[in-house]
């Protein structure tokens, strides 16, 4: 399971682990040893209280550009199949954010809040945009978003606890995400892309179970939609999942997610479309062979009843630890469309929303296509000091192949496209 919760740039903002409880008594156990009125007993310490809750508070910035060449040059100027770094031969300016967080600790008996907000502008802005929160602020290339903006809350419920996130949430589903700080490549593979979804507006939970299992599960008014115009039908969706961590010794964790919900639009589908469900499974898991040596593996199936659409893919990804600062990475991936309505090039810059609301655009689309594709990349990070508290290198090789002869590849000419890619992470 992908955990875009983070403090960017590896920003640490984990709250002390002494109860509130214990201080707070402790404070008026002095303070009444030296005499202070009652009121103003009770007045110190709340704002002592609220002073070491904000002295919690992080505030972290990264930013994120790269290009991604493709010597066929397609004459749509498009990477097909390619989300981020899908200009091809353009360089660009990816992310530029900023990170405000309070962190809860799961691990700690007590009840906790905590919140984080995050603001991103650029190009993988027009992916992960929401409808009615800030599709319509930027149209162009560049866009600005609110990816994440939620109110963090645990509680000490049962014997392990349970946490909860509730306002503007990224999807937990899948193993790669929007923060290039956590994942391995450049690009994304055609399960993150078209079989996950990116963006919600609601809640989600996590219950732990024990100390290695968790119960997932959450409601949300749908993949990248919100409330009014902002949806595109009447209907909400929902999660639920287990999470196990620590198996084998600490080595291997499995996460299995499901979703439910219609997803698709009533402008282009009818009424119908508030019934017709979209159903997501997703699993994944990674074990760690040796300190160096790890591999992941993600299997996906998705159904729209709306569409009459499936989808069924695996990726495996192997990483290898080099050094401190240099890990070698690889992605194997079989991605099968059935009817081609999935696997979509979006031309125009707003296209992917107008497409999400079902809104006419210009959009590049295949026959149905197996695809397969196998990238190559590495990780240079070396540690720079502060106040940089991460810079990465990652240069890429892809190679994109339909396995049953279609041509969907640079701008519908190919049956294979094949792209060299670089991007530069820097966080502070």
């Amino acid at each position: 399971m992908k955990n875009e919760t983070r403090d960017q740039a590896g920003a640490s903002s984990r709250p002390p682990s002494r109860s509130a409880a214990a201080r707070w008594f402790g404070r008026m156990a002095v303070m009444a040893a030296i005499g202070l009125p009652g009121a103003a007993l009770v007045d110190t310490a709340l704002a002592d209280d609220a002073a070491d809750w904000l002295h919690g508070v992080t505030v972290a910035g990264q930013v994120e550009g790269g290009i991604n060449a493709n010597p066929a040059r397609p004459a749509n100027g498009v990477n097909f199949g390619q989300f981020f770094g899908d200009r091809a031969n353009q360089a660009q300016l990816d992310q530029l954010t900023l990170t405000v967080s309070r962190a809860v600790d799961p691990t700690v008996q007590q009840m906790q809040v905590g919140f984080l907000v995050r603001g991103l502008y650029g190009a993988d802005g027009r992916y992960f945009n929401i409808a009615g929160v800030t599709d319509r602020a930027i149209t162009s290339r560049y866009q600005f978003i609110i990816p994440q903006a939620h109110l963090d809350v645990h509680l000490p419920l049962m014997r392990h606890g349970l946490d909860m996130q509730v306002g503007i949430l990224s999807s937990p589903m899948g193993v790669e995400s929007l923060d290039p700080a956590l994942r391995p490549f450049y690009t994304l593979s055609y399960t993150t892309e078209y079989s996950t979804p990116f963006e919600h507006v609601g809640a989600m939970v996590q219950w732990h179970l024990t100390s290695h299992l968790d119960a997932l599960f959450g409601i949300d008014t749908g993949n990248q939609v919100s409330f009014g115009k902002g949806d595109n039908n009447n209907a909400p969706a929902g999660y639920f999942g287990l999470a196990a961590t620590g198996l084998a010794s600490g080595r291997l964790s499995v996460t299995y997610l499901g979703r439910v919900g219609p997803e698709d639009s009533v402008r282009a589908l009818g009424n119908r479309a508030n019934s017709a469900q979209r159903f997501w499974n997703d699993l994944s898991g990674t074990l760690k062979f040796t300190d160096r040596f790890s591999a992941t593996a993600e299997l996906n199936l998705l159904h729209d009843e709306g569409l009459h659409a499936n989808t069924y893919s695996a990726v495996f990804y192997l990483s290898y630890q080099v050094s401190s600062s240099l890990t070698l990475n690889a992605r194997g991936e079989i991605y099968r469309d059935d009817t081609g309505l999935l696997v979509t090039s979006f031309i125009a810059d707003d296209a992917y929303m107008r497409s999400t609301l079902g809104q006419p655009t210009r959009t590049q689309s295949a026959p149905a296509t197996t695809y397969g594709a196998l990238t190559l990349g590495a990780t240079w990070h070396p540690t720079l000091g502060h106040p940089v508290k991460l810079f990465a290198l990652r240069p890429e090789i892809r190679f994109d192949r339909s396995l049953n002869g279609t041509h969907p590849f640079n701008d519908l000419r190919n049956t294979g496209q094949f792209t060299v890619g670089i991007d530069a992470v820097l966080g502070f």
